[in-house]
């Protein structure tokens, strides 16, 4: 069993930037990739950026070149800096990881971007 705590959310103004945590502890060493992805109001979840353990990461194309995903593999902790922020960026960001091929999720973290 995973838990996954992420920390980091809240409220910053358009063109700022945050950066989002997530650790997760229970899984020791089987951890694979880790990841976050976000939910709009009203919109359906939706794929931010992952990271596999050995470093290679991907990105949604309406973050690549603002957010940049890394994570420390001593700690279980995966992080999401974003920059740039725009008011589309407006949601709950949950963190999800992989043991030995079953997903663990994160209870989220709002994000809120005003203008």
């Amino acid at each position: 069993q995973v838990q996954l705590v992420e920390s980091g959310g809240g409220l910053v103004q358009a063109g700022g930037s945050l950066t989002l945590s997530c650790a997760a502890s229970g899984g020791g060493f089987g951890i694979g990739a880790m990841g976050w992805y976000r939910q709009a109001p009203g919109k359906a979840r939706e794929l931010v950026a992952t990271i596999r353990w050995g470093g290679s990461a991907n990105y949604a194309d309406s973050v690549k070149g603002r957010f940049t995903i890394s994570r420390d593999n001593a700690k279980n902790t995966v992080y999401l800096q974003m920059n740039s922020l725009s008011i589309e960026d407006t949601a709950v960001y949950y963190c999800k990881c992989d043991l030995r091929g079953t997903p663990y999720w994160g209870k989220g973290t709002l994000v809120t971007v005003s203008s």
